[in-house]
């Protein structure tokens, strides 16, 4: 095979080339990566609606003490026994 001249222009096409190409990954990867973080931002979101529903439909420890303390008082006033 014969040894081929390579000319200063020659090379800056090459870097070019693998400019390009480097940059063309590096896009698609970002897309990659974006799209994936959309995804879980989404499923974080209803993850968090979930957790938000649920809490919603608990009655706080402090509200269940208060009304097992109603519940005893009316339970003696009635002469009711606790079952």
């Amino acid at each position: 095979m014969k040894n081929k001249k390579i000319t200063i222009d020659d090379l800056a096409i090459m870097t070019k080339r693998g400019f390009d190409e480097v940059g063309e990954n590096m896009k698609q990867g970002f897309s990659a990566v974006n799209n994936n973080i959309r995804i879980l931002s989404e499923n974080n979101a209803r993850e968090h609606e979930d957790i938000k529903l649920r809490l919603d439909n608990v009655a706080y420890r402090f509200e269940l003490v208060e009304l097992q303390k109603r519940v005893e008082v009316l339970e003696k006033r009635t002469g009711v026994k606790k079952s």
